[in-house]
């Protein structure tokens, strides 16, 4: 039982006046236990303190912990046996536990690697550049952005990851796994969608190539549509990639024809400035769900659930993009948590 500070100096107190135990342990102020342990160890040492215990010595010393931490830090990938056999020949004799523990001391916790697309010194510079020149945009400004993009779907759940809750025991069990074949259908989609809500959404036929000219009829059949029924007259602009079906002479020539505004210059490698991409991920994750086996019902959940996307959640989308630029130009064209 922990007694506090104050009830054992009381006690203490006490004996000093000439209290007997047994007359300290009528007052009640303490379990009898505790009240004659004190007594005793203020007999034995003097003082009331609970003298700490020795312990096993600790293998390494401070300057030794932020050596470690150093290594880790020029390698983040190294492995604790690794880190243990360098810090070996720093003079520290530890196990691989050993280093894991001063490791989370300092913070540093093992995680999978986060998967992000390579940006090479002029994606970087490019991402600068966009964010330079729309860093003054107000979430009202992008509201008048249409963004696109094409992401691909898989029958068997392959779409998105799935985490599940499992027992000792149970990694293999039927509904703690999710199944996959060697070469799962595909199919593939292009959509828009802006701050009023998602556009139109279509499924690339299959065999069907994703070529300047499959481009333009998407554009002719699905994103002027959608220009119109969410924006009208007013002006808005269009976003779409790199994608070398996307930046044809033609393309740029028919977009101009039909006096659409481009969002540029857009830069590569960037998906973590396209909100889009969260839309896809949302997407996924709900047609996952339905554990699919069937083609043709893949393709109905997915225009079914792509329709049940609200204005709010689109809404709320696209008031991120300034955080995003924001983000992009404080890590000096890295990556964004987005």
């Amino acid at each position: 039982m922990v007694t506090c500070k104050e009830t054992c100096a009381a006690i203490i107190a006490l004996h000093k006046n000439g209290f007997t135990g047994k007359d300290i342990v009528a007052t009640k102020i303490a379990p009898k236990s505790t009240i004659y342990r004190l007594i005793k160890n203020f007999k034995e040492r003097g003082s009331i303190l609970v003298k700490k215990a020795s312990g096993r010595p600790r293998k390494s010393s401070k300057r030794q912990d932020r050596l470690l931490k150093r290594i880790q830090l020029r390698d983040r990938s190294a492995t604790s046996a690794e880190l243990a056999q360098e810090w070996k020949q720093a003079g520290v004799n530890a196990s691989a536990r050993t280093v894991r523990r001063r490791l989370l001391e300092d913070g540093l916790v093992s995680r999978r690697a986060a998967k992000q697309p390579f940006l090479s010194k002029k994606n970087i510079r490019d991402r600068l550049i966009f964010c330079r020149k729309y860093s003054e945009w107000t979430a009202e400004d992008w509201g008048k952005v249409i963004f696109s993009d094409e992401a691909p779907f898989r029958l068997f759940g392959a779409s998105g990851k799935r985490l599940v809750r499992r027992r000792k025991g149970e990694r293999y069990h039927q509904s703690c796994v999710m199944p996959t074949v060697k070469h799962p259908d595909t199919i593939h989609v292009w959509g828009c969608f802006s701050s009023k809500g998602v556009g139109s959404l279509t499924i690339l036929p299959k065999n069907t190539a994703m070529n300047k000219e499959w481009y333009q009829n998407t554009l002719q059949q699905q994103l002027l549509p959608t220009i119109q029924q969410q924006f009208g007259e007013e002006q808005c602009i269009f976003q779409h990639d790199g994608a070398p079906c996307h930046k044809a002479k033609v393309i740029t020539k028919w977009l101009g024809d039909q006096n659409v505004e481009i969002l540029d210059p857009w830069p590569g490698n960037s998906p973590d400035l396209n909100p889009i991409e969260n839309l896809w991920s949302i997407l996924k994750r709900r047609v996952d769900k339905q554990k699919l086996t069937n083609s043709d019902k893949l393709q109905e959940v997915i225009m079914k659930e792509w329709v049940a996307i609200s204005q709010d959640l689109a809404q709320k989308l696209i008031e991120s993009m300034p955080s995003r630029i924001a983000e992009v130009l404080k890590k000096k064209g890295q990556h964004c948590k987005h």
